[in-house]
């Protein structure tokens, strides 16, 4: 068994074009996924970076590849309507014939992708429409007659058709904050684990031993006979790839299945990453 290899952009970019272009050189360079952050704004002060809509790069980079696993990490559900995503769900693993994977969390930051659109922005609530949101998802993905009424969320007796190409649903992967427990366990509920660790006040790559503590979490809390879990470690972009050879194994014992090296959004990411690309896997 092998870790399998992804890549994952902020979806920043003043052209669409030059996102739509890493994802299709990420397959030629024998990268297993490509992944796209879901941000709209990014920026307290309202004055973010140049931003694209990820569903519609994802769509053009599934048109233009045949292999590559390919999805968001991620997107709050809070702030689309289940019953939308559902849909651009459903299209988009159809478009790439059953490759998409759906990374979900409460997104932040709270303020400046939330709170200055008139969303909600208090991050109980947020977790509490995510957690209804996906039961609506799965219902809407079965083809058949669904209804729901909660707190957030109304379904009244409708059949979404047609259903998305993997079945039972498009795995669905949480993301969340370490070291709490929630994200994690919410993840154990669904198809795969992103966890997240920040360091000084930036992203960082999470230990192996954070790595098989979110193993055995999720593993306890699992159904018997449940389908395979995915669990991913968040890194960043190798700065020398012969040098990551003596660090996965450590990862893959620990019980990670996939290695995604995310680019940080500072100055040169994009130029960084496509070096990264041209390197290989």
């Amino acid at each position: 068994m092998s870790l399998r290899r992804g890549l994952a952009a902020p979806n920043f970019a003043e052209n669409p074009g030059d996102l739509v272009r890493l994802g299709i050189a990420a397959e030629e360079a024998g990268f297993d996924g490509f992944f796209l952050w879901d941000h709209v704004l990014f920026a307290n002060d309202g004055r973010g970076p140049d931003i694209q809509d990820p569903w519609l790069v994802l769509a053009l980079i599934a048109e233009h590849t045949e292999r590559i696993t390919i999805g968001t990490m991620i997107t709050p559900l809070s702030r689309r309507r289940p019953s939308v995503l559902a849909r651009q769900c459903t299209t988009l693993d159809r478009i790439s014939n059953g490759r998409l994977v759906l990374g979900v969390g409460i997104g932040s930051p709270p303020r400046g992708d939330f709170e200055l659109f008139g969303d909600e922005s208090d991050d109980v609530v947020r977790a509490e429409m995510l957690d209804e949101g996906l039961d609506v998802l799965q219902g809407l993905w079965s083809g058949e007659p669904y209804s729901h009424s909660g707190e957030h969320y109304t379904v009244t007796d409708v059949r979404f058709t047609p259903t998305p190409v993997q079945r039972p649903r498009i795995p669905i992967w949480v993301g969340g904050t370490l070291p709490r427990r929630r994200p994690m366990l919410r993840a154990s509920r669904w198809d795969g684990a992103v966890p997240i660790t920040w360091s000084g006040g930036r992203l960082a790559r999470p230990t192996a031993e954070q790595i098989r503590w979110v193993r055995d979490l999720c593993r306890q809390h699992r159904s018997v006979g449940a389908a395979a879990f995915e669990l991913a470690v968040w890194a960043e972009v190798a700065q020398d790839r012969g040098g990551l050879a003596g660090e996965l194994p450590a990862y893959l014992d620990a019980g990670a299945t996939w290695w995604i090296e995310t680019a940080k959004p500072e100055d040169g990411w994009y130029d960084g990453l496509v070096t990264r690309i041209h390197e290989g896997v």
